[in-house]
This record gives C-alpha cells, sequence and structure tokens, in this order.
C-alpha cells in the first residue's frame, strides 16, 4: 500500500515521502525498505535514526530529519489498526463438513464455516457467519452468536450463552461445573451447578481459560472483556465491560469485577468480593477484601500499591536491620548490666 493510503485509514499526517511504498510493519530494529515500524515508547527514541524502515509512526511532537514520519494521536493504537489493515483476519468458507455431527434439531446461520469433527447439541443455534474450527463442541440448547469464532477444541456447554464477534482459542472451556460442595474435607458432597455462562459480544478469551457455570443463575462475562490464557474464573462470577484480565489469573465465585477492571498475571482474588470500576491489580497480588472503583492495589495479601512500593524497597534492608538490632539489644544488655552493678556498688 501507499504510505499516503495508510495514513488516510489512520486519520495521521505525513512528514516525508507520502508515495512510499509500505508491504509490512516490523519491529523498529528489524525493519527494512519497504517496512513501517513504531515507537510506542520514549526510550526507544534514539532508535529513529538507526532504524532502516521506510515509514515510522509516531506521536505528535516528534522529529527525525532524514526519516519518513506517519504521525499520529497514538503510535501504538495506530499500530493495531494497521495491523488489521495490512493482516486482515481471514477464515476460509468450507460451509458445513458432512464429518460434523449435527443434531437434527439445531440451527446453522447463513454463511457459516463448521468443520470436520464439530459436535453441536440438540436445539443449539449458531449464527450467521460463525466459524467452527476442528474439535469443537458446542452443548445442547447453547448459542454462538453472529460473527463469531471457535477455534480447535474449543468447549461450550449445555444452555451457555456466546455473544456476537466472539473469539474463543483453542482449549477454552466454557460452563464446566463450578467448584461446588458441601462439608467440604469431610464428606465433599457435590452440590449440582444448574447455571449457565453467558458472554457478551466483542469478547476474547485466551487458549486453555475455563469458565465455570453458575451454581444458580449465570457466571457473566460482560462486552468487550479480554481474557488472557490459563485463566480460571470461578461459579457466578461477573467481570465489568472492557476488563483485561492477564494470564493464570485465578478468580474465585461470586466476586464481581467492576467495569475496566485490570487483573494482572498470577494474580488471585477470593470469592464473593466487589471490586470497582477501573481497579488496577498488579501481578501476582493475593486480593482477599473488596477493594473501592479506582483504587491500585499490589502485594499479598493486597495492599495500596504505594505502601506495597514502601514495602518492597524496605525489605533489602531487613539483613542490615536484623544485625543493626542484635548489636543494639547486646548493648542494652551491658548498660543493664553496669546500671545493675552500679546499685549494688551504691548500697556496699
Amino acid at each position: 500500500m501507499k504510505l499516503k493510503d495508510i495514513a488516510t485509514y489512520l486519520g495521521g499526517t505525513i512528514v516525508g515521502d507520502e508515495t512510499t511504498d509500505i508491504s509490512r510493519i516490523r519491529g523498529i530494529d528489524d525493519a527494512d525498505e519497504g517496512d513501517l515500524t513504531f515507537l510506542a515508547n520514549p526510550r526507544y527514541r534514539s532508535r529513529l535514526a538507526t532504524t532502516r524502515a521506510s515509514a515510522i509512526l509516531v506521536a505528535p511532537g516528534t522529529e527525525e530529519p532524514g526519516q519518513t514520519l506517519l504521525v499520529v494521536d497514538d503510535p501504538y493504537v495506530a499500530l493495531a489498526r494497521a495491523l488489521m489493515l495490512l493482516y486482515p483476519e481471514t477464515h476460509e468458507k468450507v460451509g458445513v463438513s458432512e464429518a460434523a455431527s449435527i443434531h437434527p434439531t439445531a440451527v446453522i446461520g447463513d454463511g457459516t464455516s463448521v468443520y470436520p469433527g464439530v459436535c453441536i447439541g440438540r436445539g443449539a443455534k449458531i449464527g450467521q457467519g460463525v466459524v467452527l474450527y476442528p474439535g469443537v463442541y458446542v452443548g445442547d440448547e447453547s448459542t454462538v452468536g453472529d460473527g463469531s469464532v471457535l477455534y480447535a477444541r474449543v468447549t461450550v456447554y449445555r444452555r451457555c450463552r456466546v455473544g456476537k464477534r466472539v473469539v474463543l482459542h483453542s482449549g477454552v472451556v466454557v460452563g464446566s461445573d463450578g467448584f461446588g460442595f458441601a462439608k467440604p474435607g469431610r464428606e465433599n458432597i457435590k452440590v449440582p451447578q444448574v447455571g449457565y455462562v453467558q458472554i457478551d459480544d466483542d469478547c476474547e478469551i485466551g487458549a486453555n481459560t475455563t469458565i465455570d457455570r453458575g451454581a444458580l443463575g449465570a457466571t457473566w462475562i460482560q462486552r468487550g472483556v479480554k481474557i488472557d490464557n490459563l485463566v480460571q474464573i470461578g461459579h457466578n462470577v461477573v467481570i465489568g465491560e472492557k476488563s483485561i484480565i492477564v494470564a493464570l489469573v485465578g478468580i474465585s465465585g461470586s466476586t464481581t469485577l467492576g467495569k475496566g477492571v485490570i487483573v494482572g498475571g498470577q494474580a488471585g482474588i477470593a470469592g464473593h468480593l466487589t471490586i470497582g470500576d477501573h481497579v488496577m491489580i498488579a501481578a501476582q497480588s493475593g486480593v482477599h477484601k473488596d477493594i473501592p472503583a479506582g483504587d491500585i492495589v499490589a502485594g499479598s495479601p493486597q495492599m495500596s500499591h504505594r505502601e506495597w512500593l514502601r514495602t518492597q524497597a524496605s525489605l533489602p534492608q531487613v539483613p542490615k536491620l536484623r544485625k543493626e538490632m542484635a548489636a543494639l539489644k547486646a548493648r542494652m544488655t551491658q548498660l543493664e548490666e553496669k546500671q545493675i552493678n552500679s546499685r549494688k556498688g551504691s548500697r556496699e
């Protein structure tokens, strides 16, 4: 594509040759002639002078003589849009394979691709333009909305609801039983999980993530949520719109996350909690109590991020402080002994 066409699509301004041909997008160190690259982090500013890229996405106010720049409001957002333009995600339209197992009562929308090995249960409804890759299972009375993509070996249990334009990566399990047992550790009486999972429009769920069905009612993943690989979401959890959940997070049952919450990798969140809108939870945090809207927490157990930073800064000083405390204790013992001996001498 011509750079000027990319600039029009991104709403950017060109400083340099607008007729430059662009065929690929590559990182700033690897880019060569014909490549578009980007500068989103200021600490890589020095790379502008040395990159061989034909054009560079930059923020307003960036200058570099001799380089062709495409100035945009947010280079990282522009990069995402440029990648979609130059590398469009395409799915081959294969129709409905005869090697798929589809219950006679299931409904398949127009333009849907059903690959060999797919199994669709009784009363299931698959929307228009859906792609079901090999090994996908959609259970009885479940629904998959228009334009959704379920990659290989995705499992959607009975009566679950997947919205429009949802992407479920390989190995995702939607609607497995929540972990509910009465008299745990003694009799382990299973509590039947009779609810469902609802995934709203425009969500993306990473590979091998599991979302348990509600014990009663719904486990609800709201519109625009993005969940990384290997995440465990317990029964009756609610995750608010446009939240981000990074890999290896575990969220226990009946916890509610507000809108725009960001949870760092390997964080663990206890059950029956309320996490407010736009909360940020640092990686490896252990969340054990409610968090008000807008707070930033870290550590295990959780504390304010500022407090956690102070605590972490103090930890390297602990060995030195122990030595100093031991020396002070010895000194105090010596002083006490001197005082005792002095009092004895005065009485004698």
